[in-house]
């Protein structure tokens, strides 16, 4: 039987491996069980907007309960709203999201956080995956947890959201709140978005906020920004920002309707903090997928850069490990660590509205002090051995004369997916056209030696 945990939790096509209720419940039971051995009182599950959701929640209650492991259940709310609840709400032992982040609806997923709000580690992952394959968890009969719900959820991940906005009105005599135009991908943040952004503090407008159960992430939110850009440009908005179904995501949009980077967000905040003097260690952290743009930024400002592997897990280690403050990636997710245990879309776009307002400057002027590099990414179908592309003569010989032809000014990166049979074949580049033929040239070799 395959593995059951990728690069962030489990995920797959709801209703079929590993998206079962089987496994569903099997994972609630041996979540349970991990939070009763730590000798907590209950866990937490939380969900995006996702038609399977309900299904998924009744399933890993029931698996919880049956471990004899108290349920509460936070109802529709983003990803770092779990960890944020786990980390505050005292007796929690684990939360349990059920989302499948920017995937489409039919897609879910099963990620969990451990006591404090922090992803499980790799060793913590696989005992809880071979208790659920190996059903090493037994039921007693004597004991069975109550499930009940939290109905202030939202409230208090709210309230906390606010509580890390340092500003409570606009600076200065005869100065307008920011004009947003907020896209909610119909997804988590649509409730919570309004509660945060409608809070006095902006003038908000909200599209993509009407979920129902089918429409998350469809042609909107972080991965569909067409709609938002449009939008920003004709009501003349100062800002749009984009979630992604979870809201552990955000893609920001300028006033003259060109997206910004998670990238472009961190150099940013990171030039913002330094500034503040409040960027410990002088540190910033992205995976080994960020721009090189990323890269020569922080090198003009005086700022070490590191690297992590892909996920906002292996860059919460990595900052975790350095002392670092500020991390993400490129698609979005950024984590402030001094506010928060993991990345929050929603918090990330407060700290890139609390820059706006301070500096008094727009985004696009923000957001110049990098160069993005043109990058291309093409997925490759493979099978399922994943042999060493490297130690093939014909694909490692085509890599080299793409690396040759770069010569320092660009880069390629590959690698295998690590939830699907997929290679991502990424090249950046000087030229947009000039990188897109070095990615489909190295793409060809890889299916013509092992796809």
């Amino acid at each position: 039987m395959a593995g059951l945990f990728g690069t962030d939790g489990i995920r797959g096509r709801a209703n079929t491996f590993p998206i079962t209720c089987e496994i569903a419940v099997k994972t609630g039971r041996a979540v349970g069980n991990f939070v009763r051995k730590n000798q907590d009182q209950f866990l937490i599950i939380g969900r995006d907007t996702r038609v399977s959701g309900h299904m998924l929640e009744a399933a890993l209650a029931a698996g919880a309960s049956s471990a004899g492991v108290e349920v509460r259940l936070a109802g529709v709310i983003p990803t770092p709203g779990v960890a944020y609840l786990c980390s505050c709400l005292k007796g929690a032992g684990a939360g349990i999201v059920i989302s499948a982040s920017h995937n489409p609806y039919y897609d879910n997923g099963i990620k969990i956080f451990r006591k404090g709000g922090i992803k499980l580690t790799d060793a913590q992952e696989e005992e809880i995956e071979s208790r659920i394959l190996n059903d090493q968890d037994d039921v007693s009969q004597k004991n069975i947890g109550k499930i009940s719900i939290i109905s202030d959820s939202l409230d208090k991940y709210a309230a906390f959201l606010l509580s890390r906005f340092p500003i409570r009105k606009p600076q200065g005599p005869g100065e307008n709140p920011l004009k947003l135009i907020i896209d909610a991908s119909n997804g988590a943040a649509s409730k919570i978005g309004r509660m945060v952004f409608g809070s006095g503090l902006f003038d908000p407008l909200y599209i993509f906020d009407q979920p129902n159960g089918c429409n998350i992430n469809e042609k909107c939110g972080s991965q569909h920004t067409d709609t938002l850009k449009k939008r920003v440009i004709e009501e003349k908005a100062d800002a749009g920002l984009a979630f992604d179904g979870d809201a552990d995501r955000l893609i920001a949009v300028d006033e003259t309707g060109k997206e910004i980077s998670g990238d472009q967000i961190l150099a940013i905040c990171a030039k913002y903090a330094k500034k503040k003097g409040s960027l410990k260690n002088n540190t910033l952290v992205s995976t080994i997928m960020s721009n090189i743009g990323l890269t020569e930024t922080l090198d003009s400002l005086g700022i070490r850069h590191l690297k992590s592997d892909v996920g906002d897990r292996k860059v919460l280690e990595e900052m975790m490990r350095s002392g670092a403050v500020i991390g993400g990636e490129d698609s979005g997710h950024m984590i402030f660590l001094e506010d928060h245990t993991t990345g929050d879309g929603i918090l990330s776009a407060l700290k890139l509205l609390e820059i706006m307002m301070t500096a008094k400057k727009p985004l696009s002027e923000l957001a110049s002090i990098m160069t993005v590099y043109p990058m291309v990414l093409i997925n490759v179908e493979v099978d399922a051995s994943r042999p060493d592309f490297k130690s093939i003569p014909p694909i490692a010989k085509t890599i080299d004369q793409v690396e040759e032809k770069l010569s320092g000014r660009g880069r390629v990166l590959i690698r295998y997916s690590g939830t699907q049979p997929l290679l991502r074949v990424m090249v950046e580049g000087p030229d947009q056209d000039q990188t897109l033929a070095y990615c489909e040239k190295i793409c060809q070799s890889i299916r013509e030696n092992i796809a």
